[in-house]
């Protein structure tokens, strides 16, 4: 049984994969709070032929975790996230969860994201600032204080343990199952006038691609040469019938 032709085809479609992923970490290096999107591959043996062959699974996509930069920008409505935690704001159809925490204030004095998204607390209700109240601050625990009285607090989550996310837009990701709200701030917290940025590593993205396509080529040379032998045996057999 000839193996070589469905082994190369194999791990051309998990390398196509990848390449998707790292076009879409490059085009998103300058997204605010982006999360990185990584693929893990597994080795699937086949047993039908008379020796084991080793094929490459499709992939298994799953977010990078690390912290993108943090920069001051001196807006107070401007907060970032100090550890391994989300914001939520309420979309469409439901929680969405952050690291983007770009806000602002709308006439009426709700909180929103840059899209227009309302903020939301640890309970799922939306944030409101008094628009005549003065200046705001936030503390660690998401506390928010205007006139010397606290007024909300923004809500901070985790992403349950194996829980599926799927992408919403470019920076929010929603769960395949309720997120957990952050109760002790040790090791998460709000930090208020920064920005986080994409958690992209453009370099490394970079090499990762030039790789591929060495990759993708010898898998390329490995196909073609199979089909050569393919031919050659078609040929040899037809002659000699």
């Amino acid at each position: 049984m000839e193996t070589a032709l469905p082994v190369a085809l194999s791990a051309q479609l998990a390398m196509s994969k990848r390449l998707d992923t790292i076009a879409h970490n490059v085009a998103n290096s300058q997204t605010t709070g982006f999360r990185a999107e990584e693929v893990k591959f597994e080795e699937l043996i086949s047993l039908s032929a008379p020796e084991p062959v080793s094929f490459a699974s499709e992939g298994t996509t799953f977010f990078s975790t690390r912290s993108g930069q943090m920069t001051p920008t001196g807006n107070p409505l401007d907060i970032a996230v100090d550890g391994d935690g989300f914001f939520a704001f309420q979309g469409p159809n439901g929680p969405v969860y952050t690291r983007d925490g770009r806000m602002r204030m709308n006439a009426q004095g709700m909180v929103e994201t840059v899209s227009g998204y309302p903020l939301v607390d640890v309970g799922g209700a939306p944030l409101q600032i008094d628009p005549e109240g003065g200046p705001i601050t936030v503390t660690r625990d998401g506390m928010i204080n205007q006139a010397g009285a606290q007024i909300g607090a923004v809500g901070l989550f985790q992403m349950p343990p194996g829980a599926k996310l799927t992408r919403f837009e470019n920076s929010g990701l929603i769960p395949d199952r309720p997120a957990i709200p952050v109760v002790e701030f040790a090791n998460i917290g709000v930090i208020q006038g920064f920005q986080e940025g994409s958690n992209v590593n453009p370099m490394l993205e970079i090499s990762r691609l030039i790789s591929l396509q060495r990759a993708f080529e010898n898998a390329s040379n490995l196909v073609q040469s199979s089909e050569r032998t393919l031919d050659d045996a078609v040929k040899t057999l037809g002659t000699t019938s």
